[in-house]
């Protein structure tokens, strides 16, 4: 099924009737025959979305809108009211009660399905970022601050209007606090300034559809393809209606141009717009998060693993070699303990700065421990590596530390470092790799610390400045 409705008219034979077009449409159908019915159907059942009778046996369709938006479970479910013959002054209101739409009766099959399917596929999606953002909640990362609302901006594109667009748009700024701007098609695909949260498309002319082709531009263009899009054409044009709200559009004016109808549709696309825009900021916001230490800004191990796994298939692939490096600094608790944690911290995110100020940009470093640090090199030989390894050890042991809270003249940090290398007779999995590197940085450290150690073969002394013990390049087992 493509979607739960809810189905609500105190006439079984309109429930009937409707739910035989819903069904054929694959659409999961629950009937209620009334207001309290219907209000326990959305508590219990949690329907897609609600078409509802505008005259129901014990309450108006604006009645059900305003108790349906005020429950906890369903403020923002999508609702269509039906009337027999709703005027204009009757669709205002059902708008200001929190009616999505309203449409005459007997309905307009094209038109529902099409209205139905735009609704659906927004509330879809905005339900797959509300569950996104429901797991980087539970991996406790917090909700960031609320940012100040300024007004938003709306580009009205008059496609062919039969009506003053400058006119509409004047009472419009007169009654919304928002920015309006008119602007011709062409105009409209190159706006400075970046996307509006809302264009507007007014397509009432005599040529049917003449909005429609701007409309796929919109959605194509990829500035735009999270503005909302209000789509706006005359009453006999039903295939056009239909078509745009497939296209893309998120609302529809099928009445014409009207001020009053903008200003009650606006406000709900603009602030599903930035709803939609603040969980996808908190997505990747989260997503980054997850994947980074807060510490240094690094990438930390959970994110570096999978990194390492994919170079190494791309250097089978082809048939190159990478290397890793396993740094740890040397003695870095006594930094701590004489110090504090807050000068041990600002000594990690100085030795994380120097890491990468003198890597290449497609090495990767990453903190994986508390003063542990490895970096993935790919494309790399073992003399390449070994000279990285040095220029890393050299950078952080040849300049004092003088980060707040160290004595006048700073504090001379060293670090071991142990490098590994797949063996040229066979391939080895990543982490047999990791640990070939954690035992040459174990050498390296009872070496006598501020070493080189290159894991399961020899290498040359390395040129270092001396400090503690006189820095070489040291020799891991296999």
């Amino acid at each position: 099924m493509t979607g739960r409705i809810l189905i609500v008219d105190g006439v079984p034979t309109n429930r009937i009737v409707l739910r035989v077009r819903l069904s054929s449409a694959y659409y999961e159908v629950l009937q209620a025959g009334s207001g309290a019915d219907a209000l326990l159907s959305v508590r219990l059942q949690r329907p897609d979305l609600i078409i509802a009778a505008a005259d129901l046996p014990d309450m108006t369709g604006e009645a059900l809108c305003q108790q349906i938006r005020a429950l906890p479970v369903a403020p923002d479910t999508p609702v269509i009211l039906i009337h027999p013959a709703p005027d204009r002054p009757q669709r205002m209101r059902a708008l200001a009660a929190g009616a999505d739409d309203m449409l005459s009766r007997p309905v307009d099959e094209l038109v529902l399905l099409a209205r139905l399917r735009s609704l659906l596929r927004a509330r879809h999606a905005e339900d797959e970022l509300r569950l996104r953002d429901d797991t980087r909640r539970a991996l406790g990362l917090a909700e960031p601050p609320a940012e100040l609302q300024c007004p938003a901006r709306v580009a009205v594109v008059p496609v062919q209007a039969d009506v003053s667009v400058k006119a509409v748009v004047g009472t419009l700024r007169t009654r919304l606090p928002d920015r309006f701007e008119i602007c011709s098609p062409d105009e409209a695909l190159r706006l400075a300034g970046g996307a509006p949260e809302v264009f507007v498309i007014v397509d009432t002319g005599s040529v049917a559809g003449a909005g429609l082709s701007l409309l796929t531009q919109l959605r194509a263009t990829p500035p735009y393809r999270q503005s909302a899009i209000v789509y706006v054409t005359r009453a006999e044009c039903r295939h056009e209606a239909a078509s745009a709200l497939d296209l893309g559009a998120n609302d529809l004016l099928a009445d014409g141009f009207d001020a009053e109808e903008l200003v009650l549709r606006l406000p709900k696309q603009i602030a599903r717009k930035r709803t939609a825009d603040r969980l996808r900021s908190n997505m990747r916001d989260g997503l980054r998060a997850a994947v980074t230490d807060p510490l240094t800004g690094l990438y930390n191990r959970r994110y570096v693993l999978p990194h390492l796994t994919r170079v190494a298939e791309r250097a089978i692939e082809k048939a190159r070699s990478y290397a890793l490096l396993l740094l740890d600094l040397d003695h870095f608790k006594t930094i701590n303990d004489a110090h504090g944690h807050a000068v041990g911290d600002a000594v990690l995110i100085e030795a994380a700065r120097r890491m990468s100020a003198n890597l290449r940009p497609s090495d990767l470093v990453a903190r994986i421990g508390g003063e542990e640090f490895l970096v993935v090199m790919p494309d790399t030989s073992e003399n390449t590596a070994l000279l990285a390894a040095e220029r890393l050890r050299s950078v952080i042991s040849k300049t004092p530390f003088t980060v707040p809270g160290l004595p006048e003249g700073g504090r001379q940090v060293t670090a071991s470092i142990g490098v590994a290398l797949p063996r040229r007779s066979r391939t080895e999995p990543p982490e047999i790799l990791l640990d070939r590197a954690d035992r040459a940085l174990y050498v390296a450290k009872n070496s006598g610390r501020n070493q080189v150690a290159l894991a399961g073969g020899d290498c040359a002394l390395l040129a270092a400045d001396p400090v503690g013990p006189p820095p070489r390049a040291a020799a891991a087992g296999p």
